[in-house]
């Protein structure tokens, strides 16, 4: 979950000999779209998680008669996901609204390119059913489980603070999904904070409680971020940017598909088909311009956490945005 500075990306973008006139919001310019048979030879690295956009895809049918190869790699949560693609180890994926933030605070090495929102009450901070906790105000002095850096860390901060809260009033044991889930069950830690679908498996498989939701505490968003090299790179960018509009029609036919999609999302993942019903009957993802209140919103987080020391210093979210995609996204949009 590693971001770079956006200084070297734009000499490294403004040095490369495949690029055209066009730019991306003011800054180095955007390589020439590739011919389909050059597009032929790209090698698409996506990073996902679990049911996450290859689920989405497939289910669309999205990813046939694509016109070029993709290559999946399943990661935990978004902080490992955004690291490999730092490292250059992935071309794009899509994660929470938290871990970019922490990317950008360790200058690593991506862009967010597009953005869509979710429903944020199922964003939740759970608690077994038999816990004498009854609000937030109590989770004082208590183990909460949370990945760092993850969406669900970003939420239990703003949730703590709605309460009066920090998080160093509690203890956190940063936990990804799997470990936490088993830490949950086994009563190793008094909360967790997680998000859709692990949130339905807790409340149908442990009975969980939620304790509070994303209400007022989270912004919703996730965003497909890309490594700052694979844009710089003509077939890449070429690529991505039909990925990008693939995802968006993926999403807005899973909207409008809610049951089919959790047939198709239960078989693809493995998950409990009464899991995944709960969790797409609360609302999925909806696309939405990468726009300057997102970026406002995504701000405001992040000087949340670096005002609490989590931080080490002020994030620029801004200067780690890449719009170049934007009017084609729109029209994905607009058209389905």
């Amino acid at each position: 979950m590693h971001l770079r500075n956006v200084l070297a990306a734009a000499l490294l973008l403004t040095g490369l000999a495949a690029c055209s006139s066009s730019a991306s919001d003011g800054r180095a310019p955007v390589p020439a779209a590739v011919s389909p048979a050059e597009l032929k030879k790209v090698t698409l690295r996506v990073g996902d998680q679990k049911g996450g956009v290859k689920s989405l895809l497939t289910a669309a049918n999205q990813l046939s008669g694509t016109p070029y190869r993709i290559e999946w790699s399943t990661f935990t949560s978004g902080p490992p996901l955004l690291e490999a693609a730092s490292a250059g180890a992935i071309d794009v994926g899509r994660v929470g609204n938290t871990p970019p933030i922490f990317a950008a605070a360790s200058k690593a090495k991506i862009s967010v390119v597009s953005v869509a929102k979710s429903n944020v009450e199922r964003e939740t901070i759970l608690v077994p059913p038999d816990s004498p906790l009854t609000d937030v105000a109590s989770l004082r002095g208590k183990t909460v489980g949370v990945a760092k850096g993850s969406s669900a860390h970003g939420q239990l901060l703003n949730t703590l603070k709605k309460a009066g809260l920090s998080t160093k009033d509690i203890k956190i044991s940063f936990l990804q999904p799997s470990e936490a889930f088993a830490a949950f069950t086994q009563h190793q830690i008094d909360a967790w904070a997680i998000w859709d679908p692990y949130t339905a498996q807790a409340q149908i498989d442990a009975h969980a409680r939620v304790l509070a939701d994303g209400r007022g505490a989270s912004n919703g968003l996730a965003f497909e971020t890309a490594s700052t090299t694979a844009p710089a790179d003509p077939g890449k960018n070429s690529a991505i940017k039909d990925f990008v509009q693939r995802v968006v029609k993926a999403q807005l036919w899973a909207n409008s598909h809610p049951d089919e999609w959790a047939r198709a999302w239960a078989a693809e993942t493995g998950l409990k088909p009464e899991v995944a019903k709960k969790a797409v009957s609360a609302g999925r993802d909806r696309p939405i311009p990468l726009d300057d209140s997102v970026v406002a919103s995504e701000q405001q987080l992040s000087d949340a956490f670096t005002n609490e020391g989590t931080l080490p210093g002020k994030v620029d979210f801004a200067a780690f945005v890449d719009r170049r995609y934007g009017p084609d996204i729109e029209a994905a949009r607009r058209n389905g």
